[in-house]
């Protein structure tokens, strides 16, 4: 290594203006990580931070890694189809359909005074909430409306409880709407702001103490090797990166205080959990309800099942 402190040192001596310097620093901070990489750098000749700074390092990392664990899979409320994976296929039909519709439309428009038969337009499908509480509601509505068209249909227990289970998971529907919504607004956005604000500018803090650091024990090496016409510039090198890293490292510490003393965090969170107990106290009271009516019917349906095997 002792080529590379010579050519270091005379990378330092060069008089190229504040660029040249900057490089100087800039090459001679990447061989001091390289080194320290390698393992060619004594434990003792490395700079030691402040305890304080290492231990709020080891809490912000902590608290980063927090939001970014909980931000994965929370993520999923921005896509109102996370609990209904069929929405593909109902997407891909609903799509063929709209440009169905197109065509006949533009049909309609455009054979108008020729002599080809002309199509009568036709409105587009209304587009529909892809959701498990909507499916239910759609699907609970439509075996409702098959058994009802039967003769006798009105009477049937089941289309009546169907009915009921679909005006519940219409209201449950609209519950969960309202749910994503206050959870986009109120968590999602505070929480990755957060994590692109606050939290990152901490991280470039921590960087440029991490820089910082090289920097000074790099100009510590090139003092060591350093003849006696530059020893003095040489260490004039090292009080001024001794200041800036005192200097990056209040400001880091500052930095990462004001993330972790932050309230916002715990604030998001409680919006989160506000949004999900309304949401599944509504549908459980809804549920409840209805489940009451269902079981009524349910009850009265094996009564007269059983009268019937009686005679």
């Amino acid at each position: 290594m002792d080529g590379w402190n010579k050519f270091q040192s005379s990378l330092s001596g060069l008089n190229l203006g504040q660029s040249a310097n900057k490089f100087a620093k800039g090459f001679n901070s990447s061989v001091q990580a390289t080194r320290e990489r390698l393992g060619q750098v004594a434990p003792d000749e490395i700079t030691e931070l402040p305890q304080e700074y290492k231990d709020l390092e080891a809490r912000v990392d902590a608290l980063r890694q927090a939001h970014l664990a909980l931000f994965k899979v929370t993520k999923v409320y921005e896509n109102e189809s996370y609990d209904y994976p069929n929405q593909i296929q109902e997407s891909i039909a609903e799509l063929s359909t709209n440009i169905g519709h197109g065509i006949t439309n533009f049909a309609a428009t455009n054979l108008k005074g020729t002599n080809l038969p002309t199509p009568s337009p036709v409105a587009p499908q209304v587009s529909q909430h892809k959701t498990l509480p909507h499916a239910l509601g759609r699907a609970a509505t439509n075996a409702a409306a098959a058994l009802q068209r039967t003769p006798g249909g009105d009477e049937d227990k089941l289309g009546k409880a169907l009915t009921v289970y679909a005006d519940v998971f219409d209201n449950i529907a609209s519950a969960r709407i309202e749910q994503d919504e206050s959870i986009q607004t109120q968590y999602l956005r505070p929480w990755q702001t957060t994590l692109s604000t606050s939290i990152n500018v901490a991280m470039k803090a921590r960087q440029a103490v991490r820089v910082s650091r090289l920097e000074l024990d790099a100009a510590k090496q090139t003092l060591k090797t350093t003849g006696p016409v530059k020893q003095e510039q040489a260490r004039l090198d090292v009080e001024n990166a001794e200041d800036d890293l005192v200097q990056k490292t209040e400001v880091a510490i500052t930095l990462m205080k004001t993330v972790l003393e932050n309230p916002e965090p715990l604030k998001n969170l409680n919006e989160l959990v506000k949004a999900q107990l309304l949401y599944f106290a509504a549908a459980a009271e809804a549920l409840s309800s209805a489940q009451g009516e269902i079981e009524e019917l349910s009850v009265a349906a094996e009564g007269e099942y059983r009268k019937s095997r009686d005679h």
